[in-house]
């Protein structure tokens, strides 16, 4: 008789690449969500008079400001890429586990690579 595991260590499990793209697919687009009323704001707060516009501006010159931005640019740029990989997997495309692995690979890289490029860009 085998002795099973009384309790589930996740310290311990190693997820695939595709299964942590998989996982960080979801919290990007529940960041995207939360972040949704984030940004409204600051759209209103932009678009109100021209003292809005530039307190605004003064507030997200700061560097925590710009670094929820930059995370934030990660989270949609992430959820980007994976839902593409998500998409072509859904239409038989890339489905052996090499495949799988180098898409996963390419959404990880580009969405990290683009992040840097626009997040620089813009800091």
């Amino acid at each position: 008789m085998k002795h099973r595991p009384r309790y589930l260590d996740i310290r311990r499990i190693r997820l695939p690449l595709p299964g942590v793209v998989s996982i960080l697919h979801r919290m990007s687009g529940f960041l995207l969500f939360l972040g949704i009323p984030l940004m409204l704001f600051f759209l209103q707060e932009s678009l109100s008079s021209s003292r809005g516009f530039a307190s605004l501006a003064d507030a997200l010159s700061t560097f925590p400001a710009k670094t929820i931005l930059i995370f934030l640019l990660w989270a949609f740029l992430h959820h980007f890429c994976a839902g593409i990989r998500l998409l072509l997997l859904d239409m038989g495309i890339g489905l052996p586990l090499q495949s799988a692995r180098a898409s996963s690979k390419a959404v990880m890289l580009t969405g990290i690579l683009l992040t840097l490029a626009l997040g620089a860009w813009l800091w």
